[in-house]
């Protein structure tokens, strides 16, 4: 059995990649890079080798289906509260507000993004 984290890349869903982009730029600050990939358009979310985590892309096509339902991306933060005042700032909504686990140290929250898909945050407390 492999010790080494299993996930490695994740492709979020988009009916619209401008707007996706601009709402995930405007909540958390990221630059994108457009790719065509299997004649796919693709928005990279940043990936720095030398750091952990993993990286994906913002996905448009006719395989990708923006959904609440479905595997659930939990995105870093360091303050969830300023990350969902952004959230709602761009349109997305509220789907599980902020929830502290003092027992292991973190919070979390959801919310729906510009495209529909559910997505979650995580704060280290």
């Amino acid at each position: 059995m492999s010790k080494t984290n299993p996930v490695v890349y994740f492709e979020i869903p988009v009916d619209n990649l401008e707007r996706a982009e601009k709402f995930y730029t405007a909540v958390f600050n990221f630059s994108f890079e457009k790719e065509i990939i299997d004649h796919y358009e693709m928005a990279l979310f940043p990936f720095e080798e030398k750091n952990s985590g993993i990286t994906g892309a913002l996905a448009k096509g006719d395989v990708y289906k923006p959904s609440k339902n479905g595997v659930i991306i939990y995105f870093k933060t360091e303050n969830i509260d300023t990350t969902l005042e952004k959230v709602l700032q761009q349109g997305g909504k509220i789907l599980y507000p902020k929830r502290i686990d003092e027992k292991y140290g973190f919070a979390v929250a959801e919310f729906e993004d510009s495209e529909g898909n559910r997505i979650a945050l995580h704060e280290t407390i």
